[in-house]
């Protein structure tokens, strides 16, 4: 079985002593392509001489809200020069979104909005962060309407928000949340939705899956993430299950 790791930050200082052997490891496992994501301007550069030096990474350009106070309003022109100008390195838009947790959500809103734009001039899906915002990206979306679907990373909302962003074209990307029995709602939407609207993700070096509290965690637990999902599907056939999300990855992101 051949696996993507959807979202992985794997341009992190935490990996830059284990890189190589790491990707190795990655694909003798059968985890064989990896979508980094961005997060700030100064960043997107870099992730060009990271895709280059190793092509099983695949990257995408955006300003994380995460980031917002290294986030200039220049930034934004600079971020459409650097993605139209490289717009056959990138396989995505984002990582942007909304977070209720950080401050000055305005400039939040600019940014996200921003980033849908670009994505629509430039025919790339987006890579969508979200943390108790669900319904000011469904307002954001209704001003400005994405054309090209993308993924909603970390999904962790209701039945009724996933088949919302379902209808917008959106994957959800299912992570290390699954493999705690406490995360009953997500585990409950996720065995509900079909695998076409699915995509497999770590989110790594962050949100370590149950069992592996502490640890710094890594792609090689993309086989983990869907043997949990498999638990929560009993009546689909494995291999077919691995097919049909490397097919979701691939269809969103054209790898």
């Amino acid at each position: 079985m051949q696996f993507i790791d959807s979202h992985c930050h794997l341009d992190f200082s935490e990996f830059d002593s284990s890189r190589e052997s790491l990707i190795g490891e990655c694909v003798a496992k059968g985890v064989n392509q990896f979508v980094v994501p961005g997060i700030t301007l100064a960043q997107s550069h870099t992730l060009i001489e990271l895709k280059a030096t190793y092509p099983s990474i695949k990257i995408a350009a955006g300003l994380h809200p995460y980031f917002l106070e290294q986030h200039k309003e220049s930034h934004i022109e600079a971020l459409f020069d650097f993605a139209t100008t490289n717009k056959h390195q990138l396989v995505a838009i984002g990582e942007c979104g909304l977070d209720r947790s950080i401050e000055n959500l305005s400039k939040q809103t600019y940014l996200f909005e921003q980033q849908i734009k670009l994505s629509n001039e430039l025919s790339l899906p987006l890579i969508v962060h979200h943390r108790q915002s669900h319904d000011l990206i469904a307002q954001a979306f209704k001003r400005c309407k994405p054309k090209n679907g993308g993924v909603i990373h970390a999904f962790s909302g209701s039945i009724q928000q996933a088949k919302y962003y379902i209808k917008q074209g959106f994957k959800l990307g299912v992570g290390g949340v699954i493999t705690y029995e406490r995360a009953t709602k997500t585990r409950a939407v996720i065995a509900a939705i079909e695998p076409e609207y699915l995509v497999l993700e770590t989110d790594s070096p962050s949100m370590p899956l149950s069992g592996y509290q502490g640890e710094v965690n890594t792609p090689l637990h993309i086989p983990n993430v869907f043997d949990a999902l498999c638990d929560l599907k009993p009546h689909s056939e494995k291999e077919t299950l691995a097919k049909q999300l490397y097919d979701s990855c691939s269809d969103v992101f054209c790898i």
